[in-house]
C-alpha cells in the first residue's frame, strides 16, 4: 500500500469516527482505536512497509503529552498535592506489583518478563484521559483537574520503572537530565517572553515554537536511550503558567493536536492489535484485565473517597485507563528480548482493553456535573 492510500484511509477513519463519536456520544479516542482494528484485521489495512506512521503516531502521542502536562494547574495541584499524590501513587503500585506478582506466581513468566507486565499495566493513559476530559469540557473542572495532576503522578512512576528497572542510558543521559532542568527553569520565562512579541503574526511562529521546544526534548531523550514522552509531560508541566496566560496558543496547538496527530495515534494503535491473537489469549487476556483494573480501584476508590469524597468511582476508572505508556512499555520489552510475540500481544490487547472498556463505564454511567461537585 502507497503511503497516499494510507494516510487517506487513516484520515477517513478519522473523519468517520469523528462522526459517529457526534452521533452516538462516545470517545472520539475509543472510536478511533476501534475503526483502527476493523481497517487491520477485516479489510487488510498495514503499517507494514510504512514506518512513517507509528512514527508520526509517536509524535502524536508525544505531543498530546505535552498537551496533558500544560493543562495540569499547578495553584490546583499545589492545593491539592495530597489527593494528587496519593492518588497518582497507588493507580501505579498496585497495578504493578498485582500484575508482576500474578504473571510470576500463576502464570511462569520469566523474572524480566513478569517486571516488565508489571510496567506495561501499571500506566494510566494520559492520552485517553486528556481527550476524554477535553471531550466533556471536564478538564478545567475540579475533578478534571485532579485527574490530570494524578495521572502525572503515576505515569511518572510507570516511566521511572522502566528506566531504572530496563532502560540501559548511555553517556548522553547527562545531556537529557541538563536539557529537562533547563527546560523547567529557563524555558518559562523565555517562552513567556517571547509570546507576548510573537502572538499574533503571520505563520503562527509560536505553535512552531512549542512544537520545536518537544521535538528537542524528544531528540534528547532518544540520543540518551531513554523515551521521549517523560520529557514532554515534565515540559508541558512546566509551560503550565505561561501557557495558562497565553491561552490561544495552547488552543492552536491542540486544534492541530486534536485533528491530524491524535487520530493518527490511537488508528496506529488499533491497527497493531491482532484479532487471531486476541480469540488464541482471550481468557489470559481477561484475566489480567482483571487484575490490572481490579488492583487499579482496589488502591485508588478507597482513597478518593477518603480524601476527595465525590466522583470516586469516575475517578478510579478513568485512572484505570492504559495506553501511551503500556504500549510503549510492551514494545521496548518485543525489541529487547524481554517478553515474545505473544506475550506482547496479550499485553498489548490487555493495554487496549483498558483503554476503551473503564472509559466507556466511566462516561456511559459516572460521568460527572461540569463543576465536578458531583456525587
Amino acid at each position: 500500500m502507497v503511503a497516499w492510500a494510507l494516510l487517506t484511509i487513516v484520515l477517513g477513519l478519522a473523519v468517520l469516527a469523528s462522526l459517529v463519536s457526534v452521533r452516538l456520544g462516545v470517545s472520539v479516542a475509543i472510536l478511533e482505536i476501534v475503526a483502527g482494528i476493523l481497517a487491520g484485521n477485516f479489510f487488510g489495512v498495514s503499517t507494514v512497509g510504512q514506518d512513517w506512521l507509528p512514527f508520526v503516531a509517536g509524535v502524536g502521542s508525544v505531543v498530546l503529552t505535552f498537551l496533558a502536562g500544560a493543562e495540569i494547574d499547578p495553584v490546583a495541584m499545589r492545593k491539592t498535592w495530597k489527593a494528587s499524590v496519593s492518588i497518582g501513587l497507588l493507580s501505579f503500585l498496585a497495578p504493578f506489583l498485582a500484575s508482576w506478582g500474578f504473571v510470576y506466581v500463576f502464570l511462569g513468566w520469566g523474572w524480566e518478563a513478569s517486571l516488565l507486565a508489571g510496567v506495561a499495566l501499571s500506566t494510566t493513559s494520559v492520552a485517553v484521559v486528556y481527550v476524554v476530559l477535553v471531550e466533556t469540557g471536564a478538564s478545567h473542572t475540579p475533578t478534571g483537574k485532579l485527574i490530570l495532576s494524578a495521572c502525572f503522578v503515576t505515569d511518572l512512576g510507570t516511566a521511572l520503572a522502566l528506566s531504572l528497572l530496563f532502560v540501559r542510558p548511555n553517556e548522553y543521559i547527562f545531556l537529557l537530565i541538563a536539557a529537562i532542568i533547563a527546560a523547567t527553569f529557563a524555558l518559562p520565562r523565555l517562552f513567556d517572553w517571547l509570546f507576548a512579541r510573537l502572538k499574533g503574526r503571520a505563520g503562527e511562529p509560536e505553535v512552531k515554537l512549542l512544537l520545536f521546544g518537544v521535538v528537542l526534548l524528544g531528540a534528547a531523550a532518544q540520543l540518551a536511550g531513554s523515551q521521549a514522552v517523560l520529557p514532554a509531560y515534565i515540559l508541558g508541566l512546566a509551560l503550565a503558567s505561561v501557557l495558562g496566560r497565553n491561552r490561544e496558543v495552547l488552543l492552536k496547538l491542540r486544534t492541530l493536536t486534536l485533528a491530524i496527530l491524535t487520530p493518527l495515534f490511537f488508528i496506529n494503535a488499533g491497527l497493531n492489535v491482532s484479532v487471531a491473537a486476541l480469540a488464541a489469549g482471550l481468557g489470559l487476556i481477561i484475566v489480567l484485565f482483571g487484575v490490572k483494573v481490579g488492583a487499579k480501584l482496589i488502591g485508588v476508590f478507597p482513597t478518593v473517597r477518603r480524601l476527595v469524597g465525590h466522583d470516586s468511582t469516575y475517578i478510579a476508572l478513568l485512572m484505570s485507563t492504559g495506553l501511551t505508556f503500556g504500549t510503549i512499555s510492551a514494545t521496548y520489552g518485543l525489541t529487547s528480548g524481554i517478553i515474545d510475540k505473544f506475550q506482547f500481544s496479550v499485553l498489548l490487547m490487555v493495554v487496549i482493553a483498558t483503554a476503551i472498556v473503564p472509559t466507556i463505564i466511566a462516561q456511559t454511567w459516572f460521568r460527572p456535573a461540569t463543576t465536578g461537585a458531583s456525587g
